[in-house]
Parts: structure tokens; sequence; C-alpha cells
């Protein structure tokens, strides 16, 4: 079977926060951050574009200071102007921009309290791979770190296994951070195409879209991670905002 539609896109973000200097909006999931001059699909950058038409008419230029994968959803921090982005971007070199994330992870973790520090190495540089995305724990990658507090474990129910929620708080910002260290846990993240457990799960979503066999496999369409908090100084105050997991995410934890 080879798939003959686009990979779906949700294309809906609802603004979170906003003055004149920045915009937090909350993302939808799937949905890319920007153009990546390989996929020719709407993204979240076009759609803040099109909102702020003004804006950008008189001078404004929009620059993305946090950046979620297709499949994450929640809060993403966008300067309005060159002096923010600046501002901000010091602020995010500093680490004093601190998210936290919500994730369903497969299984139930028998911390309450666990921190992942090890590095993160291209896949390519460990071992083969068919996805060049690919992150992989191993001391020849760039320095990592995660805490993660278990919130709730669920028993299994239906076709859901048993699955735990997880607050996941990145301090340093690699590609793919969350998911690898998870998965390197032993606890990967419920719906996860490359990080489950089997890559050809990714390789066979983006050949035939997404299938019956993959439904009964991953549960749900988006893996189960969501960028719930944010907290950011700016002009000599903090600025905090929160956003709910959606209703895929939030089915599954009540």
């Amino acid at each position: 079977m080879v798939r003959d539609e686009p990979i779906a896109v949700n294309a809906s973000f609802d603004v979170i926060y906003e003055d004149e200097d920045v915009i937090v909006v909350d993302k939808a999931a799937p949905l890319l951050m920007h153009p990546t001059g390989r996929e020719r699909e709407y993204t979240l950058l076009q759609g803040v574009q099109e909102l702020l038409t003004y804006e950008l008419a008189t001078g404004g230029k929009l620059s993305l200071i946090n950046r979620l994968d297709r499949e994450t959803s929640g809060l993403v921090l966008i300067a309005k102007n060159a002096e923010a982005a600046h501002e901000l971007g010091c602020a995010m070199q500093q680490r004093r921009i601190h998210k936290q994330y919500l994730a369903i992870v497969r299984g139930q973790p028998t911390w309450e309290y666990a921190c992942c520090a090890e590095a993160l190495a291209s896949m390519e540089a460990v071992e083969a791979s068919a996805i060049h995305v690919r992150r992989a724990c191993h001391p020849s990658g760039k320095p990592c770190r995660t805490e993660f507090h278990t919130l709730r474990r669920m028993r299994a129910s239906g076709k859901v296994p048993m699955v735990s929620l997880v607050r996941c708080i990145p301090i340093t910002g690699r590609m793919h951070q969350i998911r690898a260290h998870l998965a390197h846990m032993g606890y990967p993240i419920l719906g996860d195409k490359i990080y489950g457990g089997d890559e050809s799960c990714y390789l066979r979503f983006i050949r035939e879209g997404w299938t019956r066999e993959l439904a009964d496999k991953l549960i749900i369409r988006r893996h189960a991670l969501h960028a719930c908090d944010l907290d950011f100084p700016l002009h000599g105050s903090r600025i905090r905002v929160h956003s709910d997991p959606p209703e895929e995410m939030a089915t599954l934890i009540t």
C-alpha cells in the first residue's frame, strides 16, 4: 500500500497570551512549526503570520523562541520584533526560560522522581537507522538532562495498556530530548512512532499513512506529549502561562 494523500495536519492554535512584543500560542498536533523546505504543508508560523498581518506590515518580525515537534502539542513563545527576540534568545541561552511538559508513557514507573542525564547523539552516529532525525543516548553525544515526576498511574482499560502521567522538565533543550530519555528509561511515550520500541511504525506511517494496524499498536494518532507550562522573563518581569492537555490526551487520563 502506498500513501495517496498528504500527512494529516491539525492547523489550529489558540492565543494564550499576547502583548506588543510577544505572543504565546497553544499549538495543536500534528502541525509543523515552520516550513522545512521538504514539506509543502500548512505550518504554525504561517498561521501566526496571517493573524499578525498588521504588525508584520508595520515593521514587525516573528521569531520562534521555542520549538515543538510536529506531533507535540502545547505552548510556543514567539517574539514579534527583533528587540524581544534578542532578549528572549539570551534568556534561552542562559536557561532562564522554564518549560514543563506532560507525557503519557507506557508502563508504570517505580519512581516518583527521576533524572536522566544521558548525553544525546544522532542515531546515525551510533548505529544504522533508517530514520535520520532519531536521537540516541550515547556518551559521544551532547550533554543533556531531563527531570521527571510521576503524577498518576492508570490500569489497562480496553485497548489502552497500563500507562502513567509524567511531568517532564527539560533542563537542556536538545532535539527529541524528552522522548529519547523516556524511551531510554524504559517508559516510551504512548503513540511515539520513532521511540515507541519499533521504528518501523514511523516508516510505515510515512509510507502508508494511519492504518488499523498502527492504531492497534500505537493507540493514538500522535505521541502523547504536551507542553503545558511556560515561564519566561521579559522587560524585568516574569510571565507564566499554562495549557491543559488536549482532548485526545485528556480522555486517557480521566
